[in-house]
């Protein structure tokens, strides 16, 4: 089965009870059983609701894993992911990450004994010199946000495999339609899937695929113990926008190539980050495990003064948090996406008080064009 056409037929296709083709909201708390134990499969919806299975076997089948999960948001899949291992646990992770996952493994999971490390996961040598004999685990993210980095898949999943560490991708950015970390030797594949895979800035939630059945079996025993579930209406949102995904991923990246293109010829911007770009130190790489660059870009415009004014000229981006929806969205991320991590640590990594990131949303490129412009004069 082709891309686009899984996204449309895989997982569960319909309602097997009434013949509807899209399966319907069960807005069910708890399920009448015939005797103690006999029940259809379904005994109360923490544990399980037919709305938010079907949403688990597509996103399943999407990463080409063994089973899939549903969260209430990204961060409670992360979180769920990380109650996997225990306290004395250590795990390493790409230090230009998501500033909400460093936030929880440096001021909450902290507190429960599971430490971190983070490094730059695009070079495989850093990995290997922070292996402990109590590591666990390589998070990575890939491409980050927001330098747009790459690691190599394939290659932080050997090293794992050589130590008998889990790996663990934050697929968010490229989604499955792009990339399959499973199929490049990932464990466990995770979205927030408010971005991308909703795709509409109306819901927010969070997946994780697991490439086993003692993964699945031990994930499965988390998500119902801590009870971050999604709920049956945004599961069913999530699959209505999954169905439009390809043609979604493939029109945010024809927009960014053109506003690519644009800002690497402007005065004004003094750098783009971009995996498309033959110059970005990891574009091979990218080409490689990847069938598309995504919808995300990064560019610097010298200092905070300069960020501040272009944010406040545009008119088609919208100036807001989160991202990969049909609008499109602009950011400072040193004062939000990544506000939570230190300043030092910020400029250790690049992100500076000048670094603008943009979701290229599904408008009119021509008006996205001519908004830049006359934003950066």
């Amino acid at each position: 089965m082709k891309r686009k056409t899984k996204l449309i037929h895989g997982g569960i296709s319909g309602d097997p009870h009434t013949g509807a083709v899209t399966t319907p909201i069960y807005q069910v708390s708890t399920y009448k059983q015939e005797g103690i134990g006999g029940h259809k499969g379904f005994e109360y919806s923490r544990t399980g609701n037919p709305t938010r299975h079907a949403l688990e076997e597509l996103i399943k089948d999407l990463e080409e894993g063994e089973a899939g999960f549903a969260f209430g948001s990204g961060m409670a899949a992360i979180t769920a992911v990380m109650m996997l291992f225990n306290s004395g646990d250590h795990v390493i992770l790409t230090d230009d990450v998501y500033g909400g996952t460093y936030r929880v493994m440096t001021k909450v999971l902290n507190r429960f004994g599971i430490d971190s490390t983070f490094v730059d996961t695009s070079n495989l040598d850093n990995i290997k010199g922070e292996i402990r004999e109590n590591t666990r685990a390589i998070y990575i993210e890939t491409p980050t946000n927001p330098l747009l980095k790459i690691t190599d898949i394939k290659g932080a999943s050997q090293i794992a495999k050589e130590h008998n560490l889990l790996t663990i991708v934050d697929n968010t950015f490229s989604t499955p339609y792009w990339q399959t970390p499973i199929t490049l030797g990932a464990d466990i594949v995770l979205h927030s899937a408010t971005k991308y895979i909703g795709g509409h800035s109306d819901v927010v939630a969070g997946l994780v695929v697991v490439n086993s059945k003692q993964l699945a079996e031990d994930f499965h025993f988390v998500q119902n113990s801590t009870g971050g579930v999604l709920g049956p209406q945004d599961s069913y949102l999530l699959i209505r926008g999954i169905r439009t995904l390809g043609i979604r991923m493939e029109e945010h990246e024809q927009n960014t190539r053109e506003i690519v293109r644009y800002l690497q010829s402007h005065p004004s911007v003094t750098k783009v980050f971009y995996p498309g770009i033959e110059s970005h130190p990891n574009h091979e790489l990218a080409k490689r495990q990847s069938t598309g660059f995504g919808g995300m870009v990064s560019f610097d415009v010298g200092s905070g003064e300069a960020a501040d004014r272009l944010l406040n000229k545009v008119k088609y981006f919208t100036l807001a948090e989160s991202l990969g929806a049909v609008e499109s969205l602009i950011s400072l991320p040193a004062k939000m996406t990544h506000a939570s991590i230190p300043e030092d640590r910020r400029a250790e990594l690049g992100i500076t008080d000048g670094l603008v990131r943009i979701s290229v949303g599904l408008e009119d490129i021509e008006d996205l064009m001519e908004d830049l412009e006359q934003a950066l004069k």
